[in-house]
């Protein structure tokens, strides 16, 4: 008999969420930084902007149209709305509670995107918090990898999976739209229980720290003019729908995005 938090049983639970996840950084170093934070459920939708408090490297500012001038944060030449990044933090956290304990799902997040989001976790010390808010988390490249196994294909980068798999073409590098083709993609690959629960894993393991004298100069940086104190008004800017006894489903339209100004 499976135990109620086996990762099997989670697996297999009954309407159990899933939310799909991606950054966007500053690079790819161990010390870069989270600029982009963007996860869906089904509709529900989280998007949100940190203007970074090191240099954009050169060549993820050209793949991804990311760019920090005066401290503001454009993305294509248009400026974002940012937050800060432990408010990016605190928000994700909390769309992640709405959804009861989900199971978090990315591509390649097992070695870049997850040691990247539990350093900014251990920083702001909220990685107790995060662990006890999702049930583990699920990277869909070896998962990917095992279902396509004989199929001849080159890359498994996303982008060209979800050309393969589900057909269409979309604007990677945009967390936003690389989760919801994410999304899409893990629908039509409709891996079982047993092979989601040989992909998944969980960050209990404590994410490596940053020298500090790098941190040192990260905090005296930059700090973005006029950001948006998003977390403090989570509740009220999320449409949350309530269950029959008051607690909330994670079932309703509950949409977060933060947009741009262009």
């Amino acid at each position: 008999m499976e135990k109620e938090n086996s990762p099997l049983a989670v697996a297999t639970s009954p309407g159990r969420s899933l939310v799909f996840f991606d950054l966007e950084t500053t690079g790819l170093g161990q010390s870069c930084e989270i600029v982009q934070l963007a996860a869906v459920s089904g509709g529900h939708s989280l998007n949100l902007y940190s203007v970074p408090r090191c240099r954009m490297q050169r060549g993820a500012a050209k793949v991804t149209g990311f760019r920090v001038w005066r401290h503001r944060l454009y993305h294509h030449r248009c400026p974002v709305r940012t937050n800060s990044l432990e408010e990016v933090l605190v928000s994700f956290i909390a769309f992640l509670r709405m959804l009861d304990r989900p199971m978090v799902v990315g591509h390649n997040i097992r070695r870049f995107d997850c040691p990247v989001l539990a350093r900014a976790l251990d920083e702001f010390d909220l990685k107790a918090e995060f662990q006890l808010a999702v049930s583990g988390c699920l990277d869909t490249l070896p998962l990917a990898r095992e279902l396509l196994k004989g199929h001849g294909l080159q890359s498994f980068r996303q982008e060209n999976l979800v050309r393969i798999v589900v057909g269409i073409s979309y604007e990677a590098h945009d967390a936003l739209e690389d989760v919801r083709a994410l999304q899409r993609l893990y629908d039509a690959l409709g891996p079982t229980p047993e092979q989601v629960v040989r992909h998944s894993f969980t960050m209990a393991e404590p994410a490596p720290k940053q020298p500090p004298a790098a941190k040192v100069k990260a905090k005296g940086s930059c700090k973005a003019p006029g950001q948006h104190p998003l977390w403090k008004s989570f509740r009220q800017a999320v449409k949350v729908t309530e269950g029959p006894e008051g607690g909330t489903t994670g079932q309703g339209n509950a949409t977060l995005i933060t947009g741009n100004g262009c």
